[in-house]
């Protein structure tokens, strides 16, 4: 196994931090300011797209792009450290054109989309002119099984109704988002896995309605967590993406990479939280001591290296297989980095917080905000408890095939 980045990224690797020093850490105050002053969307990020884009550092995250499409043609495992820079910074994802919800939306669009489907939602979206969003959790069922989603697409003549509601829609409340992938039901009778199909629904289409964007954890994202409803809204029959019954299969295929680039962001934001800890830890003195040289904050700041580079190595190996073997060959490892690494992330920001006291709990720092995401992404993209299942699910399948051998061999 080679360990050691490629030229090729090493030099993305270059690019992307000095684009973060120079042009993204700098900003941040100011970020802040116009968030905490209303801004839905900060002006001055629309040219900071321009500039990244420029640079080349756009769309580094959609493998196969056409040659007529904007980006870098970088695999799952190249994007990995790239993500990893990026996420530092919760915000600086969009401005290389890698932020979620878009990404997945932009892949199910890559691999779905038809002709026209592609010139009028994807082709904007791979520029960086619009932004997207995904419907698919509703606050009236366990939509940790997505084949509980209650919203009905209907046809009605040359087109479909959509009618529900939906929530904790990343995205809806950017002032650029101009549709939602909307998951619902189009055949009730069907088998269990082909009742639901996908839709685009422009948001301004009638009858669709943001009802609240709602905070996560007493915290206010500008681009939202919104409640969206659907009363009678009519849509073309050609915004249905691929076919009738294909909704839970393209689901499917859509939170796979969204989750591993979840994750690979995760690891950067945990790296940060951890250098934050040793500069604490190397600057405060208590009883007679700086607090790395405390057992058990040098516990903590060992411990915490240790598990990040454990995540990063399985992140590495789920991209890995991935780019090899396709994302369902990658099931299983996609499940257990989505169960380990957002308590990785609130693992090292508690012991950082700690470490920084009161001031830890404060904006002063970056922390509470990555603790906080952390525990957002125990339960986006799907619970831990589902994940955990999956790979129980799988340890025991594999179990049955050896069973008996085990013993012989022991």
């Amino acid at each position: 196994m080679e360990f050691e980045y490629s030229p090729k990224v090493q030099t993305l690797r270059h690019q992307v931090q000095g684009f973060m020093d120079d042009h993204v850490v700098p900003a941040q105050a100011r970020w802040e300011r116009e968030v905490a002053g209303g801004a839905a969307h900060p002006a001055f990020m629309e040219d900071l797209k321009e500039l990244a884009r420029a640079e080349g550092l756009w769309n580094l995250f959609l493998p196969g792009l056409a040659d007529d499409e904007p980006g870098q043609r970088l695999s799952n495992l190249e994007y990995a450290p790239l993500a990893e820079i990026m996420g530092r910074v919760i915000w600086a994802s969009e401005l290389f054109n890698c932020s979620a919800p878009d990404t997945g939306n932009m892949e199910v669009l890559h691999l779905f989309a038809t002709p026209q489907q592609r010139e009028r939602w994807l082709v904007p979206l791979l520029e960086g002119r619009i932004r997207s969003c995904f419907a698919m959790t509703e606050p009236d069922v366990a939509s940790s099984d997505a084949t509980n989603i209650q919203t009905v697409i209907r046809r009605s003549g040359d087109g479909y109704v959509v009618n529900g509601r939906k929530w904790f829609i990343s995205g809806a409340a950017h002032p650029n988002c101009r549709f939602a992938i909307v998951l619902g039901v189009t055949d009730a009778e069907a088998e269990r896995h082909r009742r639901h199909s996908m839709i685009i629904v422009p948001l301004d289409a009638p009858g669709v309605g943001i009802v609240r964007n709602i905070p996560v954890m007493h915290h206010h994202s500008p681009e939202g967590h919104c409640e969206i409803v659907f009363r009678d809204v009519h849509v073309p029959a050609a915004n249905l993406i691929h076919e009738e019954g294909a909704g839970f299969a393209i689901a499917q295929a859509r939170l796979g990479p969204g989750r591993i680039h979840h994750c690979m962001r995760s690891i950067g934001q945990c790296e940060l939280a951890l250098e934050l800890m040793c500069e604490r830890a190397a600057e405060r003195r208590t009883f007679g001591k700086y607090l790395h040289q405390h057992a058990n904050v040098a516990e903590w700041i060992a411990r915490s290296r240790i598990e990040i580079d454990q995540a990063r190595l399985l992140v590495l190996k789920a991209a890995w297989l991935i780019d090899r073997h396709g994302a369902a060959a990658a099931a299983r490892e996609v499940a257990m980095i989505k169960a380990l690494v957002p308590r990785v992330q609130t693992d090292v920001c508690d012991r950082a917080m700690q470490v920084f006291g009161a001031m830890g709990l404060s904006a002063d720092t970056p922390l509470a905000g990555l603790w906080t995401w952390g525990r957002v992404l125990r339960i986006a993209d799907g619970p831990d408890e589902v994940h955990l299942r999956t790979v129980a699910r799988q340890e025991m399948a594999a179990s049955a095939e050896r069973r008996g051998v085990t013993m012989r061999r022991s």
